[in-house]
């Protein structure tokens, strides 16, 4: 029960409020020549570049979490193949050192003044400003969530509180409907939705229990994935392992006690299918911090408005943006984060000496594509969704060379590499090849 009241309380609140101007300095408990806003992959990452770009007395972070966690490996731990305790690590072990760690949860950014009032009544003024407050769960807006997560045979792989009830859930199938489910909202990793139940399908073959088992995934999209290339591969495999795919199907009710998942049709309003399961897993809605959302910093959508070559605010100059937190119109994933970390870094170098940013991001992400215990499609691609590929492979094959390099190089690479401000560029994993011939 504390792990779900710690679920329900998850979310910041705050607004952000006029214009900005770059000569002003009120009066402020604190002042840093570039704050940072998160410490999560883009935080901390940007953090540590800052660093050596300004010096660490010059900067500042602001995080409430004293622990940081590595969220793509929830994947294999919600399917037995990973422990939770080694995806977090104590969030003073990630930051750089002499670095500014403020402690609290951003509750309101004042860019007139360019001010930030933390949860605390922490009052900090910047110069400089980088955004990466990633965005926000709502399980609340599931009618019967998160409440139902204290029942069994439901979990979800996008929080540390219900991570391991996924894996419960999947050890305890006897028989009938394993339901998977993709929100009507855009969602940070949007592979992983499906990568449990590809998961969960090898694994239930392996104990002898697929002949029992009907596969579903529901998903509000109108598209399995949406790049044609991997699509295509995908299709192929629900067809192999006789996976059902439901599309435009949106979950908007779990009745646990009763282990039933309520779907409208995303065509038909107002349509609804009740199914019953065995095995649930929610991929919850998301949606911007409410730090950002409805304020100036904000596009009408309540993301961070930035331009999308440079990450650079569209209206204050002096304020940046990186991640999940972000409009940029590419796939939220932390391979992403790699790739716009250093082209912020340029960005910002160049804003230091008022000269105008000289690299562009082209929207590369990557999406390791877990299909079993020992397999992996690497989707890599850009702003347009064409593939933006690593190796002189096609990547749209299932091979067991990238699922070791998701299941173990990848996770080295963040604690070591991305969070120290060392590892990234646009195309990250190309960048780690070319090193790999040399």
């Amino acid at each position: 029960m504390a792990a779900l009241n710690r679920l329900r309380q998850c979310q910041s609140t705050g607004t952000a409020v006029a214009k900005l101007h770059t000569s002003s300095h009120v009066s402020a408990k604190l002042h840093y020549k570039m704050l940072v806003l998160g410490g999560g992959s883009g935080g901390i990452a940007m953090s540590a570049r800052m660093k050596r770009l300004l010096g660490a007395e010059n900067v500042a972070v602001v995080e409430p979490s004293e622990v940081h966690y590595y969220q793509p490996i929830w994947t294999l731990v919600g399917a037995g193949a990973k422990r939770l305790t080694p995806s977090g690590r104590p969030t003073a072990s990630v930051m750089p050192s002499g670095v500014k760690w403020v402690k609290s949860r951003v509750q309101e950014i004042n860019p007139d003044t360019n001010t930030v009032c933390t949860e605390d009544g922490t009052q900090i003024s910047y110069e400089y400003l980088i955004v990466a407050l990633g965005l926000q769960l709502h399980y609340e807006k599931i009618k019967g969530l998160p409440e139902g997560f204290e029942q069994p045979k439901i979990g979800s792989n996008y929080s540390v509180q219900t991570v391991e009830k996924t894996w419960k859930a999947l050890q305890n199938f006897k028989e009938g409907n394993a339901v998977f489910t993709f929100p009507n909202t855009p969602v940070k990793c949007a592979g992983a939705p499906q990568k449990i139940m590809y998961l969960t399908d090898a694994y239930l073959r392996k104990t002898g229990k697929r002949a029992k088992a009907n596969v579903i995934y529901n998903t509000s999209l109108p598209v399995l994935f949406g790049v044609k290339k991997y699509a295509d591969s995908l299709w192929d495999i629900v067809k192999r392992r006789d996976i059902q795919v439901n599309l435009r199907q949106n979950l908007i009710e779990v009745r646990a006690d009763k282990q039933e998942a309520v779907f409208e049709n995303l065509d038909k309003p107002g349509e609804t299918k009740v199914i019953e399961y065995e095995m649930l897993h929610v991929t919850p809605p998301m949606g911007p911090s409410m730090v950002i959302k409805g304020s100036p910093l904000g596009d009408e959508g309540g993301w961070l408005d930035v331009n999308k070559d440079n990450l650079q605010h569209n209206k204050y100059p002096n304020v940046f943006g990186i991640g999940d937190c972000t409009n940029l119109p590419t796939s939220k994933t932390g391979a992403a984060v790699a790739a716009q970390s250093a082209i912020l870094h340029r960005t910002i170098s160049k804003t230091l000496k008022n000269e105008k940013p000289d690299k562009k991001y082209d929207g590369y992400t990557s999406c390791p594509l877990v299909t079993s215990y020992n397999t992996v499609i690497l989707a890599e691609f850009d702003y347009s969704g064409q593939p933006l590929e690593t190796f002189p492979i096609n990547q749209a094959k299932e091979r067991r060379l990238m699922y070791y390099m998701k299941a173990d190089v990848m996770p080295h690479l963040y604690w070591h590499g991305l969070l120290r401000g060392v590892w990234g560029g646009p195309g990250p994993y190309r960048k780690l090849f070319h090193l790999g011939m040399k």
